[in-house]
């Protein structure tokens, strides 16, 4: 009796800190103090980490806040919850929390990652679909009606048997996508009065098109997947926080980009003739609008080696071909060149863009020589001399302590005809024939045209050895460089 006295008290405790947790636009405020308390008793609920001074954390706040009163609103036992990672780094470590925001699920205690969107809708649809059935059973036209008012986006089947492929291949696909509201009608009555046929599936949306019926011949799991992505999404997506991740994590690998200003009125110019032509490839091809007014963009500029007077502008990025770049032939903005340069794409005809600095008059002068795109082939590929190259990034630490060893390593060669000493800005210089993945990366061509990389120890010791030896000199050292340091990076600021 003692024993059971105890837990009552308990659990009258626990539902007595429950009542003080304190809370900000519906989102529960957790500490070390009440977090084990409140994740052991709550079903389910999504815990956000984040920083006050990241900006993907700002951004993703007010959705998160709009998620969670919709959840209250529809008296859902999913709660939303946020943890301030900065006062409470004992419990953001206990849970390997490295960047922010870092969200959490927890469905009995238990912790799986966040994978879904960032705006109320996504996660709304995500939560929904980890505590419930992949497809919501219709059982009137009212439920119907409700259910497509109430989401942005929601896929609905029309199948009387659900044992067919069709209908697997549905539920199955509904099953793996988490951000949209998926629904199946089997009453033939519902699917008469909301104008469909058995074996019909229809998305509906609140944007453009309101209902789309997939209309293609073969329907497969992968190919369904691919339908619900393409026709959730706007025929030219505007980029943001909060689209960034369904743009590079969804299907489509290949995407056009169009670089607008609203200040000048871009998008109000261009949007509309540029939307036919987007929306005949997007089944291929990922048309987004992007600012070049937010400050947050002005690094995808750089990334395309653009300046503002170049805006109005278009490139394609391919995701999966190592972020090959593409350019038009015509600087025009209008839907005839633009269907052109998709064409081109398409068709294999257009060149790679690379991207190249100007090629400086003094390039030569000092003991190390500045290489860009324009002339790395002929210095680089003089089968005349060895060529030491560091590739390297002006942001990169790494690269700032090698500068002072990598300048006397050039003063000791600089009188050897055979021999130069040379260093290539990778992030402003591009070539085909050689991609750099990690700051500083230093390789070696010989006179033969072989190419050896060094991963030795970055001395002056080390690096001379590495040429006199033409490359056989360095034993190689576990090293770290500015792409794969993340282990003792400190925790970012992610998307």
């Amino acid at each position: 009796m003692r024993v059971t006295l105890i837990a009552v008290a308990i659990a009258l405790l626990g539902a007595a800190l429950g009542d003080e947790i304190p809370t900000e636009d519906n989102v529960l405020v957790l500490s070390k103090a009440n977090f084990d308390n409140v994740v052991s008793t709550t079903d389910f609920i999504l815990v956000e980490f984040y920083a006050p001074w990241c900006g993907h954390c700002k951004s993703l706040a007010p959705e998160y806040a709009k998620a969670a009163t919709k959840l209250k609103e529809e008296e859902s036992p999913i709660k939303l919850a946020k943890v301030d990672a900065t006062q409470e780094q004992e419990l953001a470590e206990s849970y390997g929390v490295r960047g922010y925001p870092t969200l959490k699920f927890f469905k009995n205690g238990n912790p799986i990652d966040y994978s879904g969107g960032r705006q109320a809708d996504d996660i709304v649809a995500w939560l929904k679909k980890k505590t419930g059935p992949p497809a919501i059973e219709i059982t009137s036209v009212e439920q119907a009606k409700e259910l497509i008012a109430a989401n942005t986006v929601a896929v609905f089947g029309f199948f009387p048997d659900q044992a067919t492929e069709k209908a697997k291949a549905f539920l199955a696909v509904a099953g793996l996508v988490d951000d949209q509201v998926f629904a199946i009608v089997s009453d033939e009555k519902i699917i008469d009065e909301l104008e469909a046929q058995p074996e019909d599936v229809v998305l509906f949306k609140n944007f453009e098109e309101p209902r789309v019926k997939y209309e293609a011949e073969s329907f497969n799991e992968d190919l369904f997947k691919t339908w619900v992505f393409v026709q959730s999404m706007p025929v030219i997506v505007e980029f943001s926080h909060e689209t960034a991740s369904k743009i590079f994590g969804g299907q489509i690998k290949y995407h056009l980009l169009l670089f607008l200003s609203k200040k000048n009125g871009d998008f109000e110019k261009y949007m509309e003739e540029l939307k036919p032509v987007a929306k005949n490839y997007r089944d291929r091809i990922m048309a987004v609008a992007i600012d070049t007014d937010e400050d947050d963009h002005q690094r995808i500029l750089e990334f395309f080696g653009m300046k503002k007077d170049e805006v109005p502008s278009a490139r394609l990025i391919a995701l999966e071909q190592d972020m090959a770049k593409y350019k038009p032939t015509s600087s025009e903005l209008n839907a005839n060149t633009i269907e052109e340069f998709v064409q081109s794409f398409f068709a294999g005809t257009l060149k790679q863009h690379l991207l190249s600095e100007e090629l400086p008059e003094d390039w030569a002068a000092k003991p190390v020589k500045v290489l860009v795109a324009t002339n790395f082939d002929e210095v680089v590929f003089d089968n005349t001399k060895t060529v030491l190259v560091e590739f390297y990034a002006p942001w990169c630490g790494h690269c700032k302590q090698l500068a002072p060893i990598y300048d006397k390593l050039g003063e000791h060669f600089e009188k050897d005809e055979d021999v130069i000493i040379a260093k290539m800005d990778a992030t402003a210089n591009e070539l085909e024939h050689t991609k750099i993945t990690s700051f500083p990366t230093i390789k070696l061509y010989t006179k033969d045209n072989q190419v050896r990389e060094y991963n030795g120890e970055r001395t002056l010791a080390g690096l001379t050895k590495f040429v006199e030896t033409n490359g056989e000199g360095a034993e190689p050292v576990p090293s770290v460089s500015e792409h794969d340091e993340d282990d003792e990076a400190p925790a970012r600021d992610e998307l």
